[in-house]
């Protein structure tokens, strides 16, 4: 028997498409924070429009119509779909609005809070059942969230918004046989008419930023592109990798949104927040266990069946 290889090219792959984009996906408050004097709002509408246009050419390239085509022809799965569109839009804006308010901390925390919606929504609309570890993990989610309600005397609403709506664009994604590439692109081109109506209205009213100076249109343009490479990126690494290894690789995401916000941004960090997202780091390192070893017994199984 010719020995084993010690490492898997294709699993390297899907760690280095991972981190990849994870990374990208982490550094997006460095990006955002560049739109000097546009408002969110705007900004989501370029990244809309310049997306779906950028993505036309993308999969003419990669010839990846089919799927599209069976989806656009399918009306029934068309409103899951728009259901997708309008969270993932609704994502995208409070965002872009936590970077340039300079709550970045508050959407590192919700990024954070997502896996342990995902469990929640599990239990409550799927009735899935969950592991006890799980559970401990999103008890503990709700204790940092009330921790921060009683002392702190306000909720964390944005945090909250953006962990419930990609939680939830999660569950209807589910539900829809689309790819990520062809998915994000029939999600867009259902947004189009809405941001179009958008952009001219702002531009008739005359307060629109496209195309007053380079730069600024620039990074318009910019926002659209950014939008689907990390997705490319991501698709690459769910083809290679175990879910529980994707698992683990999200977290890249808000732990580096957290260092940026408190190196770069100079964000606050009160105590009771640092106890807030120690409650939460605690349940996502239970979860990733509970993962774990749920996985292990799947793959001893394809070992012995080799």
């Amino acid at each position: 028997m010719p020995a084993q290889p010690l490492r898997d090219p294709e699993a390297a792959k899907g760690v280095m498409f991972g981190l990849a984009a994870y990374m990208m996906w982490g550094c997006f408050p460095l990006f955002f924070a560049l739109f000097d004097g546009v408002p969110a709002f705007e900004i989501l509408i370029h990244r809309i429009l310049w997306s779906c246009l950028f993505l036309v050419g993308l999969i003419s390239v990669l010839k990846r119509w089919s799927p599209v085509v069976a989806a656009l022809s399918e009306p029934k799965r068309l409103s899951r779909v728009l259901a997708c569109a309008l969270l993932i839009a609704l994502n995208w804006g409070v965002y872009i609005y936590a970077v340039e308010s300079q709550q970045v901390l508050q959407a590192s925390l919700g990024y954070f809070l997502t896996p342990l919606v995902n469990v929640g929504l599990g239990i409550l609309v799927l009735r899935e059942v969950m592991a006890k570890l799980q559970l401990v993990a999103l008890g503990l989610a709700t204790l940092a969230i009330g921790i921060q309600f009683v002392l702190l005397g306000e909720m964390p609403w944005l945090s909250l918004i953006l962990a419930f709506s990609f939680g939830t664009y999660g569950l209807f994604r589910k539900q829809v046989p689309l790819d990520g590439l062809s998915g994000l692109f029939v999600e867009t081109l259902l947004l189009m008419p809405l941001a179009l109506i958008a952009f001219s209205w702002l531009t008739l009213d005359g307060s629109s930023h496209f195309a007053g100076d380079t730069t600024t249109t620039l990074l318009l343009i910019a926002s659209g592109i950014l939008t689907a490479l990390p997705l490319m990126a991501f698709a690459g690494a769910t083809r290679r990798l175990r879910l529980a290894t994707i698992g683990f690789l999200m977290y890249i995401n808000p732990s580096m949104q957290f260092f940026i916000a408190l190196l770069f941004f100079r964000e606050a960090l009160s105590l009771i927040q640092l106890l807030t997202f120690v409650l939460i780091w605690t349940g996502l390192a239970l979860y990733s266990y509970s993962a774990w070893q749920q996985s292990r017994p799947v793959q001893e199984s394809k070992r012995n069946a080799a």
